[in-house]
């Protein structure tokens, strides 16, 4: 025999790749059904799979929804911030709106006080424990405010100037408790019906009218108005209307409650009027 097939290794060789040819063949042909070894490796890897198929579904489901739950929270996130966003743009909004009409009123007011000087002006201080008393506006002497100028709202009469700086000046409130802070008025009615407004009552929010006839009669619900008798303030400035009318003890005067016009709890923008008086016409004659 050759020497070749005397090689124990070399016949070992011959024998495996003829059984890996056969297996190959095998393989191919066509058949009805696996053989045992093939089923066994089926049925094994299939049971591999079916244990560790649910808890890996599980892990991926559950960092799944790890995930989605990430982004609902930053979706939600977003927006928050932008409903945060979209109330103060709508606070915003209203904010301008209400500053837009403020500032409609006022021209408006100072449109109709064609008789009188008027500084507009812009309140820039209130002290707290003096809320009731006295106001700061960013106008003064330099600007033409003097002291004893009525000051108003778009509204009607808040005040007077009670001192003036050259940049600023301080407003005395009608709400102020100073029994000297009186100004001269009338209720208008079938005839003017005069007196002087002199305090303020704190429970009622209302002035304290003084009537000088106490014979007439006052309903509630007229007008009272500046009557420019004191020389210092207009004539026809609005100050508010009567809610009440009480006697004194002996039937001798009378006491009107004035609810005013303007709103003393939120003053931002007024407006310093100045009487203008005017020349008599013997002297418009001299001049012209």
């Amino acid at each position: 025999m050759p020497q070749f097939f005397l090689n124990k290794r070399l016949i070992l060789l011959l024998v495996c790749i003829i059984v890996l040819v056969a297996l190959i063949g095998f393989s191919l042909k066509e058949r009805d059904k696996l053989s045992w070894p093939e089923q066994f490796v089926k049925d094994s890897v299939g049971w591999v799979q079916s244990v560790f198929h649910q808890p890996a579904q599980s892990i991926a489901g559950f960092f799944s929804n790890v995930n989605d739950l990430k982004h609902t929270y930053e979706e939600n996130k977003l927006l928050k911030e932008k409903l945060e966003a979209y109330g103060q743009l709508e606070a915003k909004v209203q904010e301008l709106e209400d500053e837009n009409k403020k500032l409609e009123d006022v021209l408006g007011k100072t449109e109709s006080l064609s008789d009188f000087n008027k500084i507009q002006a812009i309140v820039i201080g209130r002290n707290p424990d003096q809320w009731h008393d006295i106001i700061t506006i960013n106008k003064g002497a330099k600007h033409g405010v003097k002291e004893n100028m009525a000051v108003i709202t778009s509204k009607g009469l808040i005040g007077k100037v009670k001192f003036a700086s050259p940049f600023t000046s301080t407003i005395q409130l009608l709400s102020s408790p100073d029994r000297i802070n009186r100004i001269s008025a009338y209720i208008q009615g079938e005839g003017k019906i005069t007196g002087l407004i002199e305090g303020y009552d704190q429970e009622k929010k209302a002035l304290l009218f003084k009537i000088n006839t106490p014979e007439t009669e006052v309903k509630k619900k007229q007008k009272v108005l500046t009557s420019g008798l004191g020389g210092v303030f207009p004539r026809e400035l609005y100050i508010g209307e009567v809610i009440d009318v009480v006697p004194d003890d002996y039937g001798l005067t009378k006491t009107a409650y004035v609810k005013p016009a303007a709103d003393f709890n939120e003053l931002d923008h007024v407006i310093v009027v100045e009487r203008v008086v005017s020349d008599p016409p013997d002297k418009k004659e001299e001049d012209e």
